[in-house]
């Protein structure tokens, strides 16, 4: 019996190191990493050991005997990665690496930021004792994106937060939550404080259309209904207009996915997870029986991943729409899914044979629908007061030198809905004191090297890429940057210390909620949970978990009195 790797996969390659026959690629010295999906375990290889599933940080890896519904599919995805790419057979086991240590005094290293790369990061540095690292996070609460992004309805991929947890708690570690550099400390403050200073601070603002009708109030980015639903502070207080039967989704990435499903499932479903109580309290109002999602390009060259377009079959009561003619291909994405082609790409494969198999199940009387539109794109939000609809140009695939592009037609068609949601992904917001390149919403680096002493890592980096594990590379490919400007004693320098912050933001008047802080706000969090039946009931009023946090700050004043 072989374990197989399923949807929740989050690739940052816990996994690959813990097989002792490495039969799970590709691994991140592989060129595929940085494009795959999902990692694969090689079935002919796997001894049942179950290491990997003890590494794995999401809970993505069952026997194979144990797949139930669409997870059985994913059997044969992981056997066909390896029709197309055999086992290498000049394999060396992987030695564990000792992190060096030559005497060279203390190194202190600011992490601002909190999500995925933060504490990928900070775990990478915190294998040395001779390491000190403190992270700063404006709200109240860590995780970044796996708390206000990953849908509610994909709890496995939460699982990541445990592993964080347990890899920060060390002595040589502190969390400054509550906050916000450029306000409470600066960046030269951070510099005068620490050795080096990191940014991982993602990229939280959303991308235009540059239509007409844009701003018309209906008319949202996705970013804000997502961070909504996720219970963001900053967006706890907004609305959606729900009363319509349809709404439109640009955009057909795994984020206006996940927005497809909130909309649509089973709101006593989403009553069983962490949903936010003021999203929940408007689903449950919702009119919305049908969501359309607008592709500009091919069924080929879909945005969004396999595991989470073929989940959306398990659905109940709902039904995935596509017109049959919407799937013919082009010349060069047929290429792509001919298995005698030199250029061959399973995963597009895959992407076209689901779509076929949607496009061929019949719609069900009084099911909500998901519908797919390919070739379309927006030229226009309508309505007077506010959105009634999007105006669609159809687009034809051109071949330009080998690579597929969209252009229009000319063909226009109408869509009604009262709903317009933006989904064509996120840009980074200049950080203050740091250069800032505004075209492709990134902090310039080298390799995650800024400049003298300032590095960065995640999104803010490398631009909105990748999983939550693809962090994992990306932040052990900047800390290598920071070692290696230590060891050269670049970062050399008299600095303050731990103390010297607390003082500072003692007297800026920050709140400075720590481990304990956090651990209070979240026990009360998992305590509303179960009252309720729920994994958790999260606060979405910043002040309340300052409070939270502030008690447990004076308990343990008075308790080491």
């Amino acid at each position: 019996m072989a374990y197989v790797i399923t949807q929740a996969c989050c690739n940052d390659a816990s996994c690959v190191s813990a097989c002792p026959v490495n039969c799970i690629h590709p691994t991140p010295e592989e060129r595929q990493f940085a494009q795959t999906e999902m990692l694969h375990i090689d079935p002919e290889t796997c001894i049942d050991c179950g290491a990997c599933v003890d590494a794995c940080p999401v809970d993505a890896i069952f026997p194979e005997d144990k797949l139930f519904g669409s997870l059985e599919r994913y059997k044969e995805i992981n056997a066909d990665y390896y029709r197309r790419n055999p086992m290498p057979t000049d394999w060396i086991p992987l030695e564990p690496e000792v992190p060096p240590k030559r005497g060279l005094g203390t190194l202190r290293v600011a992490i601002v930021g909190a999500g995925p790369a933060a504490c990928y990061a900070a775990t990478e540095l915190l294998e040395r004792s001779d390491i000190e690292v403190e992270m700063y996070e404006r709200l109240a609460s860590p995780w970044g994106l796996v708390r206000a992004g990953v849908a509610p309805d994909h709890p496995g991929t939460k699982e990541v937060t445990r592993m964080f947890e347990w890899a920060l708690d060390r002595d040589n570690f502190t969390l400054h939550l509550g906050v916000e550099v450029g306000k409470d400390i600066t960046h030269d403050e951070l510099l005068d404080t620490h050795h080096a200073v990191l940014y991982a601070v993602g990229a939280s603002a959303d991308r235009n259309l540059g239509i007409p009708g844009e701003s018309l109030p209906g008319s949202h980015a996705a970013t804000e209904f997502v961070a909504w639903y996720n219970g963001h502070p900053d967006h706890a207080d907004r609305t959606f207009d729900l009363s319509g039967e349809r709404a439109v989704l640009v955009g057909n990435g795994n984020v206006a996915l996940d927005v497809a499903r909130i909309l649509t499932m089973d709101v006593d479903e989403l009553a069983r997870t962490d949903i936010a109580d003021h999203a929940l309290d408007a689903l449950r109002r919702s009119n919305i029986r049908e969501v359309v999602l607008l592709g500009r390009r091919g069924s080929a060259q879909a945005a969004y991943s396999n595991p989470e377009f073929l989940a959306l079959g398990d659905l109940n009561g709902v039904d995935v729409v596509i017109d049959p003619a919407e799937l013919e291909l082009d010349a060069v994405s047929a290429a792509l899914i001919d298995p005698e082609s030199p250029a061959y790409d399973s995963a597009v494969a895959m992407k076209v044979q689901l779509a076929r198999e949607y496009a061929a199940r019949e719609s069900r009387p009084g099911a909500k629908r998901i519908v797919f539109r390919y070739l379309a794109a927006p030229v226009a939000v309508t309505g007077s007061e506010s959105a009634e609809g999007v105006r669609v140009v159809r687009n034809e695939l051109v071949d330009v030198e080998g690579v597929v592009a969209a252009r229009p037609t000319g063909e226009h068609t109408e869509i009604e809905a009262g709903l317009v949601l933006r989904s064509i992904g996120y840009r980074g917001r200049p950080v203050p004191g740091v250069p800032f390149d505004d075209t492709r919403g990134v902090v310039p680096n080298e390799n995650g090297r800024v400049a003298d002493r300032v590095y960065t890592a995640g999104w803010i980096k490398r631009g909105p890429s990748g999983v939550i594990g693809t962090n994992k590379a990306c932040a052990k490919e900047t800390v290598a940057q920071v070692l290696a400007d230590f060891e050269s004693g670049a970062l050399r320098r008299d600095v303050g210390t731990s103390r010297d912050v607390a003082a500072l933001l003692a007297r800026r008047g920050a709140a400075d909620v720590g481990w304990d802080g956090w651990r209070a706000i979240d026990r009360e969090e998992l305590v509303r949970g179960r009252d309720n039946g729920r994994p958790r009931v999260k606060f979405t009023d910043i002040g309340q978990m300052l409070e939270i946090g502030a008690k447990s700050r004076r308990k343990l004043r008075l308790f080491a009195r």
